[in-house]
């Protein structure tokens, strides 16, 4: 940290305030992304986020390219979550232009946006156990069952990152019976490893001490202020968009939504947990149910796409909360307006009254348990 003056109003109080920037190559800050922070003592009195500094214009360079070029720009989002990211355009595209998707491509949806969703849970852990200052073990414990996952993206998207896999009206190629039985060896595991990673954790007296009452979100707070996801749920709102919207054939599957009762730290924590406990019950039915078919309409128009004029409102349930694309078209190849409700961006945006009233140091993990990747705060 350094020293820097932040334009903000002065606040009247005892004694002298001491203004500091948390930059953006401090470890803590999950990227390019910098707190502008005011202390008396160790106590935060103002905090003002500052982020800007990956802005990429991707929705201007959507409106710019054809519908189908704007998919592997979705993957930049949240980069740690391409498979998500395309569903969520993609959706947005099928009900802009009326386009059905075969039953063998929704299970395979489901089946890559679960596992998104288990490793991205996985890593924030392993990553909000560093900020408290764990080694790495916890980490590498997120990161070896992490590291499984992303194979198997690559193995059926030839990336393991960037994937670019979905398109309008299914997904790009097959997956084989190998590459399923791959997947079902993996499932088939991972209840064992979430049980050990829980016991190494929950328990842990740090851990514990640290979280538990820290960076409180109230539930009216999270609802008026427009957050989603774990979040959300961390605070006691039943609200998953997967039950409300039954995108796809979420419909189909049996899974609960875990909610917390404080809204603090902890409970953030515990909302990954369980989430990837029920993550691997859909992956289960999914893997079990999955048919036999195409997984893309051939007559679906992915080159030269011209939805007629009108708009529409893609969303689904990201594993950070809410990934909406909103999109107008107005009968051209291109779309005339693409905007992003990103979820890590409008949750970012209650850290300062998380933070307010705490120490310096709990900054830090306040941060660490929203869960932000800044491709897609900044976009």
């Amino acid at each position: 940290m350094s020293g820097h003056v932040m334009d903000l109003e002065p606040i009247a109080g005892p004694g002298e305030l001491l203004e500091v920037s948390m930059w953006p190559h401090h470890p803590s800050t999950h990227g390019v992304f910098r707190m502008d922070v005011r202390l008396d003592g160790e106590r935060v009195v103002r905090l003002k986020p500052v982020f800007g500094y990956l802005h990429r214009n991707h929705e201007k360079i959507a409106e710019k390219g054809a519908y189908l070029a704007a998919i592997p720009y979705t993957d930049r989002l949240d980069y740690l979550c391409s498979m998500t990211n395309n569903w969520g355009y993609v959706l947005a595209v099928e009900k802009l232009a009326g386009i059905q998707v075969p039953e063998r491509a929704e299970y395979i949806r489901v089946i890559v946006a679960e596992l998104t969703r288990f490793q991205n849970h996985a890593g924030l852990v392993g990553f909000l156990l560093q900020d408290m200052g764990a080694s790495g073990t916890p980490l590498m414990y997120a990161f070896r069952e992490r590291e499984k996952v992303l194979d198997l993206f690559e193995s059926l998207s030839g990336a393991r990152m960037m994937c670019n896999y979905m398109r309008f009206g299914g997904v790009r190629v097959d997956c084989s019976a190998e590459w399923l039985d791959e997947v079902r060896q993996l499932v088939g595991v991972l209840p064992r490893f979430l049980d050990e990673f829980e016991n190494l954790l929950r328990a842990n007296e740090i851990l514990m001490a640290r979280t538990q009452g820290t960076g409180v979100l109230p539930r009216e707070l999270a609802i008026n202020a427009g957050v989603t996801g774990p979040m959300l749920r961390a605070s006691g709102v039943n609200y998953d968009i997967r039950k409300v919207d039954k995108y796809g054939i979420y419909d189909r599957f049996k899974f609960g939504v875990p909610l917390g009762e404080h809204g603090d730290v902890y409970d953030r924590y515990m909302m990954r947990i369980l989430e990837m406990r029920e993550s691997v019950k859909i992956l289960e039915q999914a893997l079990r149910d999955i048919p036999a078919g195409p997984v893309i309409d051939p007559k679906v128009r992915l080159r030269g796409l011209r939805p007629k004029v009108g708009e529409a409102y893609g969303r689904i349930e990201s594993p950070k909360g809410e990934l909406g694309f909103f999109l107008i078209s107005d009968g051209s190849g291109n779309p005339y307006r693409y905007r992003v409700r990103p979820p890590c961006m409008i949750n970012l945006t209650i850290l300062e009254d998380m933070c307010l009233g705490e120490n310096i140091a709990d900054t830090v993990i306040i941060l660490g348990s929203v869960d932000i990747v800044l491709g897609e705060v900044d976009r």
